[in-house]
C-alpha cells in the first residue's frame, strides 16, 4: 500500500494517484505536493474575503425605467423581491449570492486553520466539507446568473434595462479567488497531521 507521501494530487482533475509522472485520468503532469499550499491558499482566501465587502455593500446593478436610474445592492434587491411577493426568487438569490460564498470562505478558513494550528477536528469531516466546497465551486458562476434574474424581474415581472454596477465585478472576483484558493489547497496535509499525531 502506498504511503501518504507517495500519493500525488492532480491539479487538472483533482485525482489522488500513485502514478509517478502523469495523471492516468487526464494526463496532466504530476508533482508530489503543491508547493506552499497553505500560504498560497490562505492569501487567495484572504483576498476573496476582502472583496466580499464591496461585493455586498456597493451597488450591484443599475436599472433604468422610463429614464429613472435605480441602484441596488444585493441586500436591497433581496428585500425588494420579498416585498414584491417573489419570495422564491429572493431565497435563491440570498442563498446563491450571500450564504454560499460566505460558507465557502468559512469552510476553507477552518480547514486552513486546522492544518496550521493542528486543531482537534475530524479530518474525515473536513475532507468531506472540502469536496462539497469544490463541488459548489463548479457551479459558482450560477450565482451571477441568479443575480441577473433579480435585476430582470423587478416591478411585478416587467423586463427592465439593467447595467452591471461595480459590485458585480467584486462578486465575480470573490467567486474566482475562492475557487483558486480551493484549487491550491492540498488536503493531504490534514492527513499528514493525523499520521503525525498517531505516531506520538
Amino acid at each position: 500500500m502506498k504511503s501518504h507521501a507517495e500519493l500525488r494530487l492532480c491539479q487538472g482533475c483533482r485525482l489522488t494517484t500513485a502514478a509517478p509522472d502523469r495523471c492516468p485520468r487526464c494526463d496532466t503532469p504530476l508533482s508530489k505536493r503543491v508547493r506552499n499550499s497553505v500560504q498560497t491558499s490562505a492569501a487567495l482566501l484572504l483576498t476573496a474575503f476582502c472583496f466580499l465587502f464591496p461585493a455586498n455593500f456597493l451597488p450591484i446593478t443599475q436599472t433604468i425605467n422610463q429614464g429613472v436610474n435605480t441602484y441596488d445592492t444585493i441586500f436591497s434587491g433581496i428585500t425588494y423581491l420579498f416585498d414584491a411577493g417573489m419570495a422564491g426568487i429572493a431565497i435563491i438569490v440570498l442563498v446563491a449570492s450571500i450564504i454560499v460564498p460566505i460558507t465557502k470562505i468559512f469552510g476553507l478558513a477552518v480547514i486552513l486553520l486546522t492544518i496550521k494550528l493542528d486543531l482537534p477536528l475530524s479530518r474525515r469531516q473536513l475532507t468531506t466539507a472540502f469536496h462539497v466546497i469544490e463541488f459548489i465551486g463548479r457551479w459558482s458562476m450560477l450565482d451571477l446568473f441568479v443575480i441577473s434574474i433579480m435585476v430582470s424581474l423587478i416591478n411585478m415581472g416587467q423586463l427592465l434595462y439593467a447595467i452591471p454596477a461595480p459590485a458585480a465585478t467584486y462578486f465575480a472576483l470573490v467567486i474566482l479567488f475562492t475557487q483558486f484558493a480551493a484549487q491550491r489547497l492540498d488536503t493531504r496535509l490534514l492527513w499528514d497531521l493525523e499520521k503525525e499525531n498517531d505516531e506520538l
